[in-house]
């Protein structure tokens, strides 16, 4: 905790050229997250005033985008998106055509499964109501 404390009031970077799209990332979606908090607290203050319909949720979200970028660099964090980057990159993504053929055997595959329940749930369905009247 102190170091997450002391990492909110730090204005340097940890590691600065490393892990780059991770934390640039990381700290789009908390930045987005803050954004859409601000503006909901627009919309719910409307019509208290100029200050609490646009100050206060600008406010809040200037306060969110200097935490997210401080959360991105602070160095416990900072180094496991930095070692998440370096895992995504040796990572072999497939090709188009494999794409295609894994995709259309998952989609057979819930296809096959979601019969399999519905015959299940008949059959049950059948046996309860003619064997115990349910």
């Amino acid at each position: 905790m102190a170091e997450l404390i002391a990492g909110m009031f730090n204005s340097s970077q940890y590691k600065r050229s490393q892990g780059k799209v991770a934390r640039q990332m990381t700290l789009a979606a908390i930045a987005v997250a803050f954004a859409v908090g601000a503006w909901k607290l627009s919309d719910a203050w409307a019509g208290e005033g100029p200050w609490m319909q646009y100050g206060a949720p600008l406010a809040v979200l200037a306060a969110g985008v200097w935490a997210a970028f401080r959360i991105v660099n602070i160095p416990r964090f900072a180094d496991f998106l930095i070692s998440v980057e370096a895992e995504m990159n040796k990572v072999q993504w497939p090709g188009r055509s494999e794409l295609w053929r894994a995709s259309i055997v998952v989609i057979v595959v819930i296809f096959f499964l979601a019969g399999s329940l519905f015959l299940f749930d008949i059959v049950l369905d059948s046996i309860f109501t003619n064997v115990f009247g349910i």
